[in-house]
């Protein structure tokens, strides 16, 4: 495949370890901002390097924003997702209802709307 197929490029950013959950996660819960150690308790297993790394990546992309929040003490960072990181959420979903359909069978996962997912 041409590296500089459009397919290709997207694929490359949004497979890599965690993106999608990360993206999955800002979207879970009223409001849709999480402050970093909100992902970091919500991602089991993932290290503060490698989720500040695919924040900043996701911010590069478009995905999320980063807002810093100066007029308090410690300074506090939150992150959302963007219109374009919104629309990949459907994306997800879409791939949800396909492996719920035909590849993988976890009741636990039946809950249709991943923004009230508890799991």
């Amino acid at each position: 495949m041409d590296e500089e197929c459009t397919v290709n490029k997207t694929v490359k950013y949004l497979t890599k370890k965690w993106s999608l959950l990360i993206i999955l996660e800002l979207y879970k819960g009223k409001g849709c901002v999480k402050r970093f150690s909100d992902l970091k308790s919500s991602l089991n297993g993932i290290t503060p390097k490698v989720l500040s790394q695919r924040l900043k990546e996701l911010e590069d992309e478009g995905l999320v924003e980063k807002k810093v929040i100066t007029e308090s003490f410690p300074v506090k960072t939150e992150y959302a997702l963007t219109q374009s990181g919104l629309e990949i959420v459907e994306i997800i979903k879409s791939i949800k209802k396909w492996a719920l359909k035909w590849k993988i069978d976890n009741i636990e996962c039946g809950e249709q709307n991943c923004r009230d997912c508890i799991l």
